[in-house]
């Protein structure tokens, strides 16, 4: 399991390391994940690439065992806007307004992409 997340680290750490290199407008971790996911992917077609942590699922046993826990990893999030709770009261008609905002656009978004899907789906 070290070594598994040690991958997942290290393919985070080269998005990050990468992104902020070379100034990209994306988050590294996303990279990151896409340096994992091809990882995966060659694995599945090279023997080669079937060692240490590549090798019986390790990174998916792993990776559901993170997904377990991942609840305790929004514990630090909570903490900071607790300790920042004077700003969220001041500025909660702000934020409430905007949570809202972006709950419609992303319905909207969603019902549009559903419908374009659909009649593309329709031709075929």
């Amino acid at each position: 399991m070290i070594a598994s997340l040690s991958l997942i680290l290290l393919c985070q750490l080269a998005g990050e390391a990468i992104v902020r290199g070379l100034n990209l407008p994306m988050p590294g971790p996303v990279l990151g994940l896409t340096f994992l996911l091809l990882l995966l992917l060659t694995r599945d077609r090279y023997a080669t690439l079937r060692r240490g942590p590549l090798h019986n699922d390790a990174i998916e046993s792993t990776g559901r065992g993170l997904l377990a826990h991942l609840s305790l990893l929004f514990i630090p999030a909570g903490v900071g806007v607790v300790q920042k709770l004077d700003l969220v009261v001041e500025h909660g008609g702000g934020i409430l307004l905007t949570l809202a905002a972006s709950v419609v656009v992303t319905l909207l978004v969603t019902v549009a992409t559903f419908l374009a899907v659909s009649r593309l789906l329709a031709k075929n």
